[in-house]
């Protein structure tokens, strides 16, 4: 979450300078070709696609692209503690989505903290007579798309190795830059722009990684509390670089996504204990 975070501000830096579409492309290139060399030095970058996977594979491409453009166009217009805090729904998110497209058992207890958790959304986007900001909007499409993301993670089979979904992800990723980017203008980029993109390559290399195993090996009642520390960071980069911070509903909407979150992951992890023992 912190490589993820670090990534997000980099890029924000960039926002008035280099075109969206041109930054994507930019660190989807170097980020594939980074990840392609780490999987080839550790043999985990294969071309070898289970025929059940394939299709799996793309959608997870398909969502991740998706998802980075909401998520940019939101950046560069809202202050990025605020956007991550609507970024942390997402735990809830997932949790709903498992129970309606993976079957997986969801009692009431958790059903009304997501119910309260996304009253901390709105507390977050704080609609008013004018509506919703477009901004918040795209916040919230972010959501979807990496739910999608990450409940198409856990149905892919262990055959694919890590670094390889990781590959095609961030592929997709650049691909989708350079083909919406067709009808932008670029701009020469300075040294100091090009020192911003290989850095958040390096972030977004490293959090494509990290999120994949953990997804894939770790509990997920143990690993999704740690969604929330990127919230923290957010805070003080945003602090720190831009002169950022969030208002007080802001601050208690997050409050209560997190407080509702970690109890959801509470609760999963004490049903399914229970139903181990049986």
């Amino acid at each position: 979450m912190a490589a993820f975070t670090a990534n997000d501000a980099a890029l924000k830096l960039l926002g008035d300078a280099v075109p969206l579409f041109q930054i994507i492309l930019l660190r989807g290139v170097m980020t594939s070709m980074l990840i392609a060399g780490m999987a080839w030095q550790m043999g985990a970058l294969t071309f070898r696609i289970p025929k059940a996977d394939r299709g799996l594979i793309a959608l997870r491409c398909l969502a991740e692209a998706a998802a980075a453009w909401f998520f940019l166009t939101a950046l560069f217009h809202m202050p990025i503690a605020d956007l991550t805090a609507i970024l942390q729904a997402l735990p809830l998110s997932v949790t709903l989505a498992g129970a309606v497209f993976l079957r997986e058992p969801v009692g009431w207890r958790r059903f009304i903290a997501i119910g309260i958790g996304f009253y901390g959304v709105l507390l977050i986007i704080q609609p008013g007579a004018d509506g919703i900001s477009l901004y918040a909007l795209l916040g919230l499409a972010t959501v979807a798309a990496a739910t999608m993301r990450d409940i198409v993670t856990r149905k892919l089979s262990r055959d694919v190795p890590s670094l390889t979904v990781t590959f095609f992800t961030a592929l997709s990723v650049g691909a989708f830059g350079g083909v919406m980017g067709l009808g932008q203008d670029w701009v020469v980029m300075t040294t100091w722009d090009m020192g911003v993109i290989v850095f958040a390559s390096l972030m977004i290399m490293l959090a494509y990684f990290a999120i994949i195993v953990a997804m894939r090996t770790g509990e997920i009642g143990f690993v999704a509390p740690f969604r929330y520390s990127g919230l923290l960071v957010a805070l003080v980069l945003g602090w720190v670089l831009f002169r950022e911070w969030p208002d007080l509903l802001t601050l208690v909407g997050a409050g209560v996504l997190i407080a509702t979150g970690i109890y959801t992951l509470y609760r999963e992890a004490k049903v399914k204990a229970a139903s181990q023992k049986r």
